[in-house]
């Protein structure tokens, strides 16, 4: 088990988190940040946080998003952080409906575990950022730290299993990160 900044790792659910939910968007031009959102990931990695995005995109197992323009959306929003002063290490999604049975849909945790293979960290040292229940399970499966992200017009649902924090916008999770050190 890794102990260093390697440890440093933020997941990010995408829409409703990062970026407004349009469902089932295909264009990458619809994509827009939530407010708050450019500056808490610039705070993030300035605190040495690594960013990584999980998200669920079932459109594309719906038919109603192809697996070429999910990935030309994904391009799109690497470029959109690396131009707001950030970066994103990866963007890692399922594809599939939700009851198609995946380990990868949230909350399952595959795409968590598979990050952490990937790119050298543990799990539970992570911290979860999202927009809903089903992003704060996905954490706490993971023994991670959870955000949920409570916004005006963002879903916020809450779950019997409750958050770490609750936070308005990725500006206020950056500033409750700086605070743990």
């Amino acid at each position: 088990m890794s102990t260093g900044a390697e440890d440093k790792v933020v997941i990010l659910d995408r829409d409703g988190t990062l970026v407004f939910d349009r469902e089932y968007l295909a264009d990458p031009d619809g994509l827009e940040f939530l407010p708050g959102a450019v500056e808490g990931l610039r705070s993030m990695n300035n605190q040495g946080y690594r960013l990584v995005v999980v998200t669920n995109q079932s459109g594309v197992g719906r038919g109603l998003i192809s697996i070429e323009a999910l990935k030309l959306m994904n391009l799109r929003l690497m470029e959109m952080v690396r131009t707001g002063g950030a970066t994103l290490e990866r963007i890692y999604y399922c594809p599939h409906r939700p009851g198609d049975g995946c380990a990868c849909r949230k909350p399952g945790t595959k795409l968590l575990l598979d990050a952490a293979l990937e790119l050298g960290f543990e799990p539970s040292r992570a911290v979860v950022i999202g927009d809903k229940g089903s992003d704060v399970e996905f954490g706490r499966r993971a023994g991670a730290t959870t955000m949920l992200v409570a916004a005006s017009g963002s879903s916020g649902d809450f779950t019997s299993i409750a958050p770490d924090y609750v936070v308005r916008d990725l500006r206020d999770a950056a500033a409750i990160l700086q605070t743990r050190g």
